[in-house]
């Protein structure tokens, strides 16, 4: 049974390479906007936004994380982060760097978003959440790679959460 999770990443340099991950069939994720769509859920300014997000994060068991170049600086990566901890969700993240963008080109691995996050007890969240670099020697080996452990990845997220005690 495929499991369902939101997939956070940063929308406009990571989209393309996100797609090929949401796309692989092996979980159920939140459903896919367009740019068109997007635009018009930023229009609607930051309240929008979180609603579209909080709405997207019920029913789902995990936050996953789709890191790349600048995936920590994002500010609405951050609120989906810290958002899916409060709620109890598992979390992972796994870079995607070494996947090809729509031009075909991979891009420089980023910062650990988990870093800059502090959970109760005033531990980073990077001391308790995982951030998975995928093996392979080009896209589509680390392609082949992400297939086949998020299933694994997201398991091991989701008992990580809920063994954990704020």
């Amino acid at each position: 049974m495929a499991r369902n999770a939101f997939f956070s990443f940063h929308f406009d340099q990571d989209h393309w390479r996100a797609s090929q991950v949401r796309n692989m069939g092996v979980l159920e994720g939140n459903s896919e906007l367009s740019d068109n769509d997007w635009e018009t859920v930023k229009r609607g300014g930051d309240a929008s936004i979180q609603r579209w997000i909080d709405g997207q994060l019920v029913g789902r068991s995990c936050v996953i994380v789709l890191v790349g170049a600048q995936t920590a600086m994002r500010q609405w990566v951050m609120y989906e982060i810290r958002k899916g901890w409060e709620l109890g969700k598992g979390i992972v993240g796994i870079r995607i760097h070494g996947l090809l963008n729509r031009q075909s080109q991979t891009s420089a691995a980023g910062p650990d978003p988990f870093s800059y996050i502090t959970i109760p007890g005033g531990r980073p969240m990077s001391s308790v959440t995982s951030l998975w670099n995928p093996a392979g020697g080009d896209s589509k080996a680390i392609y082949a790679n992400i297939r086949d452990n998020i299933d694994g990845l997201v398991a091991t997220a989701i008992t990580a959460r809920a063994n954990y005690r704020d």
